[in-house]
């Protein structure tokens, strides 16, 4: 069957026209054999690749690729809005006023008569709104994914009971916590017994962080990129001194990673 090409679209500073491109790329008759043969859940590991590398251009708080990393992001959107529209799950203009009519029930100190004296405030009657619109009987954990990262449910699910406060008084007594946990871990007589000290320890550390208002992916991303960095540096070391890092023992190992701290900034 012969297709004939389109031209392209001329105003590509429009929302419409990345709506109109994927359509046309989902077209059944003249699109693309790719885009036509996915689905919501064959999608699901782009769209994730996509929010890590947003996060990533934001942790390197560099605007040109937070810019493209956005854009590859809302192409992933409206992907998944043009497969539910031709399945008459929901269009865009659903998804549209859904948010749009969230922002503006839960913002009646600007569009309605409600006063709102700082940010505090404004994140109390956030939660107290959201909890209104889940409903009587409904958890306030509720809501959660449980497929959020591990370290971000944490500090997500403590957060939640942090707002009708369940929390500890202070950030000493969290750490009173976490040196608990510790010995927990060291003195737990088996495996499985310490796999679950370990899994309280990290529970506390991530109520530590949170209570110090520490974004905790953030923080463990930002140290996996150190020790990729500082590495790559003692491996550069060796390369140029001839020495091969493996066959080092620990005591020239860390002599070297020393080196790599004072040269490579965090």
């Amino acid at each position: 069957m012969s297709q004939t090409n389109a031209l392209p679209p001329q105003d590509l500073g429009k929302f419409q026209t990345l709506v109109d491109i994927m359509a046309r790329l989902r077209h059944p008759l003249a699109g693309c054999p790719w885009d036509l043969r996915q689905t919501h859940h064959s999608l699901r590991p782009n769209f994730l690749e996509e929010c890590y590398e947003v996060l990533e251009a934001l942790d390197e708080e560099d605007p040109q690729k937070l810019c493209q990393e956005l854009g590859d992001l809302l192409m992933q959107i409206v992907f998944h809005m043009q497969i539910a529209a031709e399945a008459g799950e929901f269009t865009a203009e659903d998804v549209l006023q859904a948010i749009n009519s969230k922002l503006i029930h839960r913002h009646p100190h600007i569009f309605g008569q409600a006063q709102a004296k700082d940010a505090d405030q404004v994140v109390h009657r956030w939660q107290a709104l959201k909890q209104e619109e889940r409903g009587d009987g409904v958890s306030l954990l509720d809501g959660i994914p449980r497929s959020l990262p591990a370290l971000a449910s944490s500090q997500t699910l403590q957060h939640r009971a942090a707002q009708v406060g369940f929390d500890w008084e202070m950030a000493e007594d969290i750490i009173d916590k976490v040196a608990e946990e510790v010995r927990e871990v060291k003195e737990a007589p088996t495996r499985e017994r310490q796999g679950r000290e370990f899994g309280d320890l990290l529970f506390a550390l991530a109520n530590l962080g949170r209570r110090l208002g520490i974004d905790l992916e953030g923080a463990l991303r930002q140290a996996n990129e150190r020790f990729r960095r500082r590495f790559a540096y003692m491996e550069e070391l060796c390369r140029q001194r001839g020495l091969a890092l493996e066959s080092l023992p620990l005591p020239e190992q860390d002599k070297l990673w020393e080196e790599a701290k004072q040269n490579i900034a965090d």
